[in-house]
């Protein structure tokens, strides 16, 4: 199969959407992470999604729609929580769970009656869902437990060949994968940090539940991203507190990346192959995923990392290098 390279500008735009309509995958930008998209309403466009990726069937999907007026596209019934939460942040990097309608196809929600949708800001993610007029399924667009593509460079390295066609664009704006929200509980419970804080959501709705221990058996599998592995490069990942010197980086076999807020010192910069060094949370969050990739073209057999702190957008990303580095 040919992945088709397809510009933003409106006349590309509807060559994606009637591709969409067709029964076929195609990735395209968002704020967090390039999204891979199908008909959420068509079981075999959703089987070859799952293909593409190598996903797990139990690993449900995000529906994406145009405007937060749409829900009854893709939702049976809107819980007040989830009405505030709309009202306050979509369009944005939030994604409700919430009662499904029943044309969702049933391997999105891999069985369960509820469907997590959100409304991203990206404008041409929004533009392309109005364009094919039915709801998008649509998770990160990389295979399976790979970082999330962040560019459509990135895409192309995972999903070439495997896919109809890839949406270019700018790079994400944030980086990391939407916050997810059950409002089908009482209190709501955040089942997957993102930008959108659990402070904010609880100053919008009131009382809001934390996450737990989302991986193990028996877990909460209405959200993606909770369950099965995911973010991880090729390289080992190894988490630090702050720059490891010369000497602890001698103890690591093969070429060595670092990345973090912090820089190396002279002597423990001589050792790595590749290094960045961010200037804030945002920036650390936004590249996180593509200095992962960028390590494992330059042949790292280690990636060590500086733990974000769990400050705003922090708490997120720290998540995602736990998750990278969990193996």
């Amino acid at each position: 199969m040919e992945t088709i390279r397809l510009e933003k500008e409106e006349r590309q735009l509807r060559q994606a959407a009637e591709i969409l309509r067709r029964g076929g995958i195609v990735a395209f930008p968002t704020e967090t992470v390039f999204g891979l998209g199908a008909d959420a309403t068509n079981p075999s466009a959703v089987q070859r999604l799952f293909q593409a990726k190598g996903r797990p069937a139990d690993n449900p999907l995000i529906v994406h729609l145009a405007e937060p007026d749409d829900w009854p596209l893709a939702v049976s019934s809107l819980p007040t929580t989830a009405r505030q939460l709309l009202s306050a942040f979509a369009p944005g990097p939030l994604t409700v769970v919430v009662p499904k309608q029943e044309c969702i196809a049933p391997a999105v929600t891999a069985g369960l009656p509820t469907v997590a949708v959100r409304v991203p800001s990206n404008p041409v993610a929004r533009e392309l869902v109005r364009l094919v007029g039915r709801p998008i399924a649509a998770p990160s667009a990389n295979r399976s437990g790979r970082p999330s593509a962040t560019t459509w460079q990135s895409v192309l390295e995972d999903l070439d060949g495997r896919i109809d066609a890839v949406v270019c664009d700018n790079p994400s704006e944030i980086g990391v994968e939407s916050t997810v929200v059950d409002c089908c509980q009482n209190p709501p419970v955040v089942l997957r940090r993102g930008a959108v804080t659990e402070a904010q959501i609880a100053a919008v709705v009131g009382q809001v539940s934390s996450p737990g221990n989302l991986q193990g058996d028996g877990a909460m599998v209405n959200s993606p991203g909770v369950r099965h592995p995911h973010y991880q490069p090729t390289a080992r990942v190894r988490l630090v507190d702050s720059p490891p010197s010369a000497d602890e980086l001698r103890s690591l076999p093969g070429r060595i990346a670092y990345c973090g807020l912090q820089g190396l010192s002279r002597a423990a910069a001589s050792r790595v192959s590749v290094a960045r060094t961010f200037t804030s949370l945002e920036e650390y969050a936004r590249d996180f995923y593509e200095f992962l990739r960028l390590a494992d073209r330059d042949g790292a057999a280690w990636i060590v990392v500086e733990r974000a702190k769990p400050e705003g957008i922090g708490a997120a990303l720290l998540d995602r290098q736990t998750r990278a580095a969990d193996r």
